[in-house]
């Protein structure tokens, strides 16, 4: 997995034939254009206001919490079959991992086939026992899933598609692959009447219908709410953005109140009833009765409300169960078991460190392997083998003796790159893909998704909070 694969150019500098015309486009662009158009679209989006927040010592450059999010402007093009192919497999994942949920939280049938151990999951943190025989609308759990993706090249300069990690929770990151494409569409008109590129801003359309699709039974008018942690959040933007796009309330814990088994939300012209809740907010925080009793962020009393079926939460509690990285190794598997079918997208090759022969496997090979925590988020708590320092290596080698259960690790992949521009001009950087796929009445994902790239040269770390950005990505239409 040690060869590299350039989305825009094949061996010998050839450019591959889905990016001829945007390379045709490129040429003709005089030296200073792109620059301009850089700062153009720097200012766009500071006017905007599209940031996201960092947190403590994770500021290392002084620059304040709130960061405008790096966007480069040379496309992420992928051609229409390749698509087609991946949605496939998106599809499919998402749906064995519905089911898996699903059985964990009653008959446990995957369990007793013995094809995930039994003490993974009910003895991990993000098992919730209080779902257990809870039956949720439509039997979904993830009605949104961010699963991301990277290609790895092969010796023979062709690449395949991996998945790296499901994030089934409360994944982010859509609003900047709208943003990107509006972005995109304003700064260079002219390439969107060259290309045929499958629309996105569709998406808060298809959201709002999933959401609407699994309100509880008898609702014909459902009233869809937002639910944000607040302003402090790294993510409060895509919260208050998407709420506006869907045309919903976007509310905090303290706007909400159960009574007489119903939620319902504070407004100006008195209470009003909800039934289905976006909720941006972790397990433990979304009511003070049943988990954290210290929380502020959710409302009280809302799990009985759940459990009875008179509101949708999406995502379902307990859905972290599915997107744990000790979790991950077992995906391929639980598509056969629950479908029947082969997986069409692969995963990364991951050794499990709470096994005996993984763990001195991984002690043995930390200089070659990423390793990550199992719950770990945004890049941090993982040491990438090749770019740690000696002494980091050390560190990380006690952590992984004191809490083997806590890691997973993985061959460090070589991720594709994209030609990017950058302050000495264009260059090739490596890039992640996360489609967002929506599980209401059918599964559906919008054509592309949000295309992560690492800014500084050689670094494999995509996440923003780490310095990465974003780039637009472009689905073909044949």
């Amino acid at each position: 997995m040690k060869h590299g694969f350039d989305e825009m150019f094949a061996r010998e500098k050839a450019v591959r034939d889905h990016y001829r015309t945007y390379d045709e486009w490129l040429q003709r662009q005089p030296g200073d254009a792109m620059r301009s158009r850089r700062e153009e679209a720097e200012m766009i989006f500071r006017r905007v206001g599209i940031t996201f927040a960092v947190y403590g010592a994770k500021d290392e450059d002084g620059a304040g919490t709130e960061r405008l999010i790096p966007f480069d402007l040379i496309p992420r093009v992928i051609p229409n079959q390749e698509w087609v192919d991946m949605q496939a497999g998106l599809a499919q994942r998402v749906t064995a991992l519905n089911r898996f949920i699903h059985d964990v939280y009653h008959d446990q049938e995957i369990l007793k086939a013995g094809i995930v151990p039994t003490e993974q999951v009910l003895k991990n943190s993000q098992f919730r026992a209080e779902m257990m025989g809870v039956d949720v609308p439509g039997n979904i759990y993830s009605h949104i899933a961010g699963i991301d993706i990277v290609r790895a090249g092969n010796a023979d300069g062709s690449g395949n598609y991996y998945v790296l990690e499901d994030n089934l929770r409360v994944p982010s990151g859509v609003s900047y692959m709208l943003e990107d494409r509006k972005m995109m569409m304003r700064l260079f008109p002219e390439l969107f009447s060259m290309h045929r590129v499958a629309p996105v801003a569709h998406y808060p359309d298809l959201l709002l219908e999933t959401l609407r699709a699994v309100a509880p039974a008898g609702v014909n008018e459902p009233a869809v709410v937002v639910l944000t942690p607040g302003m402090y959040n790294s993510a409060y933007f895509e919260h208050a953005f998407l709420a506006q796009q869907m045309g919903v309330e976007l509310v905090e814990g303290q706007d909400l109140f159960v009574r007489d088994g119903f939620v319902y939300m504070r407004t100006t012209q008195g209470p009003r009833r909800v039934d289905v809740i976006y909720r941006r907010v972790d397990d433990d925080f979304m009511d003070p009765k049943a988990f954290r009793a210290d929380s502020t962020l959710g409302c009280a009393g809302l799990l009985d409300v759940y459990r009875a079926g008179n509101i949708a939460l999406c995502n379902a509690i307990g859905t972290g169960i599915a997107d744990d990285k000790s979790i991950y190794p077992y995906v391929p598997k639980m598509i056969e078991f629950y479908l029947g079918e082969k997986p069409i997208l692969h995963n990364v090759p991951t050794y499990l460190c709470r096994d005996p022969k993984d763990l001195q496997y991984v002690l043995d090979h930390l200089g070659e392997l990423v390793v990550k925590e199992v719950h770990g988020a945004g890049g941090y708590g993982m040491l990438v083998g090749p770019a740690a320092t000696k002494a980091e290596i050390e560190d990380f080698r006690a952590a992984l003796k004191a809490n083997p259960t806590n890691y997973i690790a993985q061959p460090t992949l070589s991720l594709s790159t994209c030609p990017t521009f950058v302050e000495s001009g264009i260059a090739p950087r490596h890039i992640d893909l996360r489609p967002f796929v929506l599980s209401g009445k059918t599964v559906q994902t919008v054509p592309g998704g949000l295309t992560r790239v690492a800014l500084k040269e050689g670094s494999l770390v995509v996440n923003s909070s780490q310095g990465g950005g974003t780039k637009d990505t472009w689905v073909l239409e044949d």
